[in-house]
């Protein structure tokens, strides 16, 4: 009976990490398809797509001090060429104000930052403590990563849509962030596992956000629609075809939409108590 090794078990989780985290760079080409056909991005947000950026550059150096880190090198080279094209597709359909923001986002966390750590890193350390302060960071930003969709499930809960969460994405997140973890396990590399417990966390909330304002909060709404249709009504309807006093009205229930209907067309100046109140 062949036994399976640590070393193949770190292969595996880290081929399927790969697999899955790909996935996810890819999950918001939707998103971006309807950005192109409506020709602007306004209402969505580009703060994600640069943190990640940040963060796959970031975990590329990571990568690249150390020998025998060749999965983590092959996603985030991955990952950085595509976060990188989100990007310019965000500007390109922004509006001016957008472009502007935008740009300045991408100056300050992924020239200015980037190019501060690299600066810096290599000036004031060097070998094992040069990958762990490079560790350190990578790991602060990827659990960034994780919390900047903060901002949407926010939108979600104050808008009570989940246009602006993709459930695909928040699935794939969560997917992805076990993965990467096992991996951290395996190698013995906690820079890369203890971000993704983070992920994992976040994931799931996503998920269960997108169900509660998808389907239960839909389901509420259906039948507030429902009670509203066989809701009895008090309508006052003039009986003369001039402005209407009290003395003039008289009350009508209603029990369906083609009463208001029939009411309507033969009487025009029919109004709700509360509409002629106000």
């Amino acid at each position: 009976m062949a036994v399976v090794t640590v070393k193949q078990l770190a292969f595996i989780f880290g081929l399927l990490g790969n697999l899955v985290s790909f996935m996810v760079y890819l999950s918001p080409v939707p998103t971006f398809f309807k950005i192109y056909k409506r020709k602007t991005s306004e209402g969505y947000q580009a703060l994600p797509y640069s943190v990640g950026l940040l963060c796959a550059s970031l975990f590329l150096y990571y990568a690249l001090l150390q020998s025998g880190k060749f999965l983590i090198l092959s996603i985030n080279t991955i990952g950085s060429t595509i976060q990188a094209t989100y990007l310019v597709l965000f500007i390109i359909y922004s509006p001016r104000a957008g472009k502007v923001a935008t740009l300045k986002m991408i100056l300050i966390l992924n020239v200015a930052s980037l190019g501060l750590v690299l600066l810096l890193t290599t000036l004031f350390s060097k070998g094992k403590t040069r990958i762990q302060v490079v560790g350190w960071i990578s790991a602060g930003v990827n659990i960034g990563t994780f919390v900047a969709p903060l901002s949407i499930i926010k939108r979600v809960i104050e808008t009570r849509s989940v246009e602006y969460m993709p459930f695909n994405l928040s699935f794939f997140l969560t997917i992805c962030a076990t993965m990467w973890f096992f991996y951290g396990i395996f190698v013995r590399d906690f820079f890369i596992a203890i971000p993704n417990v983070v992920g994992f966390v976040f994931g799931i909330a996503q998920m269960f956000l997108y169900i509660i304002y998808k389907y239960m909060m839909k389901s509420d709404e259906t039948t507030l629609e429902q009670l509203e249709e066989t809701t009895e009504r008090p309508l006052y309807v003039p009986t003369a075809n001039h402005e209407p006093s009290g003395q003039e009205l008289k009350a009508v229930t209603i029990t369906s939409p083609r009463q208001v209907d029939y009411f309507t067309e033969h009487h025009p100046m029919f109004m709700e108590r509360d509409e002629y109140l106000s």
